[in-house]
């Protein structure tokens, strides 16, 4: 009986330093890292690998450095042109410090999530509405910015802001649809006139040209009365002028002159 209570005094001891032995041990992956706490204060950031924690005295948060992708809900937001849409958006980031990420913030996650949201009402809430629709990709650089600064003291790296819808309703579709069509009508009458003020200036310049030679003119009027004539008409009735029959009769005398 002593000899078996002699053994149990043993092997508790022993039995108690392999389980604190094995509580001891962490293993880290490679996108984690564990933000050593020593007595309360930071000691160091270990990982990835096999790492030792010391129980009681030591204390580790474990950290993903991995990208984290976090859905924006919804967001009712009045433009700078009084409208108001429906906005969502996709945030792209990482922990680049785990030390920050556990130390100067609660939550990082929750964080930076209520930061996007208060910051894509109030960035959208300074462009009109044509903007939102027609210059995404500066938005999303300007939402991008402004997140990566704020988050920065959080050991946070904003990777990308992406806006994924911008709701409408009904009434302010049939809207933008008939703005559109007034602009495409717009449109259309500018390069008509356009297109009858530089045919008025072509044929101001041919007259001017035509004015000048009257043989051109004459050749015009002709060249217009072969056009006529190959049309399919029963009887054509025009003036003959007479300075072109003159003309045709000076040339085909060759003194220019009359005998007596």
């Amino acid at each position: 009986m002593p000899f078996i209570l002699n053994n149990a005094l043993i092997l508790i001891p022993i039995a108690l330093i392999v389980l604190l032995l094995f509580s001891a041990i962490r293993v880290m992956r490679e996108y984690e890292r564990a933000v050593i706490f020593q007595l309360g204060r930071f000691w160091k950031v270990k990982g990835p690998g096999l790492i030792l924690v010391i129980p009681i005295i030591q204390q580790a948060v474990k950290v993903d450095l991995r990208i984290r992708v976090h859905d924006i809900p919804s967001q009712d937001i009045i433009s700078r042109d009084n409208v108001l849409v429906k906005v969502n958006a996709v945030v792209y980031y990482r922990v680049m410090d785990a030390r920050n990420a556990i130390i100067q913030v609660e939550d990082y996650v929750g964080a930076t999530s209520q930061l996007a949201q208060t910051t894509l009402r109030s960035v959208l809430g300074q462009h009109e509405l044509d903007e939102m629709l027609a210059a995404r990709d500066k938005l999303n650089a300007d939402l991008q910015r402004i997140l990566d600064e704020q988050t920065e003291s959080w050991g946070i790296k904003v990777a990308n802001v992406e806006l994924k819808h911008v709701d409408l309703d009904e009434s302010m579709v049939r809207v933008i649809a008939r703005q559109a069509e007034a602009e495409r009508v717009r449109r259309a009458k500018i390069i008509e006139a356009e297109g009858e003020q530089q045919a008025a200036q072509k044929i101001l310049e041919a007259a001017t040209i035509l004015s000048t030679r009257p043989e051109a003119m004459q050749l015009r009027y002709l060249g217009t009365l072969l056009s006529i004539a190959n049309e399919r008409s029963s009887t054509i009735v025009f003036p003959f002028p007479t300075d072109l029959g003159q003309m045709l009769g000076s040339r085909a005398r060759p003194g220019g002159g009359g005998g007596s």
